[in-house]
């Protein structure tokens, strides 16, 4: 998650609960004992009191908080350990993205191989990093910026990024694979969801066919790190179809709703935003 600075100096951070109770469901998952929600609240809170000064000014970027969890004390085979320690790191960070300017262009993974039958998100949070890892370095070295992943069973619906959600911008629709128990349900996805209904949109959460990807107008992607980025070409099966990007667009108006909430300098009517003192 991340802490921000708003234009009057206040120290934000964005829905932090959700945060607490993804933790709490990974953990569980795990058989690990986690923080309650409330102490893992005090334990980011406090980390960002204490790292205050490194928060960067308004639109320079952001205090990005890791929270981690672990084991600890002797354990034997897949025992669960007997006790757990729960820290947070915290480091300023610049802003990834410039709006509307930096548009990432993703490659269409086909071979999916897997630690457990689905897809990358809540298999890959958990334990299924490495095979991401691996496809990540291959379609760098083609000049790629990421991989989009397919569905492992079929292989023939997209599910998402590395470490994001995707969607596509058809007209005044907007479509998002369904979260199944294979796609992470991303924080910055469902609140980008919320803001595009109040706009007007419609939004569709599905299965969502490789081949819909030429029938798209725009395409972005939603993480804690990028908030929303651009899309600006997707390569399946060495076919490049190419989106719109830049000022005007349902992208850019949806970023700049959830950049203003963030920092302030747009009223949080939902109470997403949490002040530090």
């Amino acid at each position: 998650m991340k802490a921000y600075r708003g234009e009057d100096g206040r120290v934000l951070m964005f829905r932090p609960e959700l945060n607490a109770m993804r933790m709490k469901n990974g953990a569980e998952r795990m058989c690990m004992h986690s923080p309650s929600v409330q102490q893992f609240m005090e334990g980011v809170k406090q980390t960002v009191l204490a790292n205050k000064r490194w928060v960067p000014p308004p639109g320079k970027g952001s205090l990005y908080l890791r929270p981690l969890l672990f084991g600890s004390g002797a354990s034997l085979g897949v025992s669960a350990a007997s006790e757990y320690t729960f820290v947070v790191f915290g480091s300023p960070v610049q802003n990834y993205f410039k709006e509307g300017t930096a548009a990432l262009n993703l490659y269409v993974e086909e071979v999916v191989p897997r630690a457990y039958i689905g897809g990358t998100g809540a298999v890959k949070a958990i334990s299924n990093y490495g095979p991401v890892l691996d496809a990540m370095r291959r379609a760098k070295a083609r000049g790629f910026s990421d991989v989009l992943y397919l569905d492992a069973e079929t292989k023939k619906n997209i599910e998402e990024v590395s470490a994001a959600n995707i969607f596509l911008v058809k007209g005044n629709t907007i479509v998002t694979p369904a979260t199944n128990g294979t796609i992470l349900r991303g924080i910055i996805r469902e609140s980008v969801i919320e803001i595009a209904l109040d706009l007007g949109y419609k939004v569709e959460e599905r299965v969502v066919p490789v081949e819909e990807l030429k029938e798209a107008e725009e395409v972005f992607c939603t993480g804690t790190a990028a908030g929303i980025a651009s899309v600006g070409s997707i390569t399946f099966q060495n076919i490049r179809t190419e989106y719109k990007v830049g000022d005007g667009l349902v992208t850019q108006q949806l970023r700049s709703i959830l950049v203003g909430i963030q920092n302030g300098s747009i009223q949080d009517t939902k109470g997403w935003v949490l002040e530090i003192d």
